[in-house]
């Protein structure tokens, strides 16, 4: 890992829409995000983060691993950034527990396969998120990341 990474450089989300609020460890192939879930987080009903935001939040945790790929490694500044990505299948997905506002939950992603095809990927990930040490989701994205 390269020191401390603030996500909010390499992703093009901004509030409302970011749902990583901390890069915990970054690999070649592994990343570990956390999000604390707040009462101002647009994906929350009734008090609890909804399927949608749980996807949403293991989609900008697996940008990660392939995104990181397009900066220079001493762009901590996130200066290089002129990605867009897209998730371009959910192959599998498993909710077990929704999470409640006020809990953290932690996202880990694993890269399975990758193409490289000049300013464009393709790849497939496999996702698992948590509350503790709870499994609360189990999925597996394709995506589409292309610079721009």
């Amino acid at each position: 890992m390269r020191g401390h990474i603030d996500i909010k450089k390499f992703l093009p989300h901004r509030n409302p829409m970011l749902m990583v609020s901390e890069l915990l460890h970054i690999g070649d192939a592994t990343v570990t995000t956390a999000f604390y879930i707040s009462k101002d987080c647009i994906f929350t009903n009734s008090d609890i983060l909804t399927e949608s935001g749980l996807i949403e939040n293991a989609a900008q945790a697996c940008s990660a691993i392939v995104g990181q790929s397009y900066y220079a490694i001493d762009d901590l500044e996130g200066e290089g950034n002129k990605l867009v990505g897209y998730i371009s299948a959910i192959k599998k997905i498993v909710i077990f527990k929704l999470p409640k506002i006020g809990e953290t939950i932690n996202t880990k992603a694993q890269l399975l396969s990758r193409i490289d095809s000049g300013s464009m990927t393709l790849c497939s990930m496999e996702c698992t998120t948590f509350v503790n040490t709870e499994l609360i989701v189990a999925c597996t994205l394709n995506f589409l990341i292309q610079e721009v």
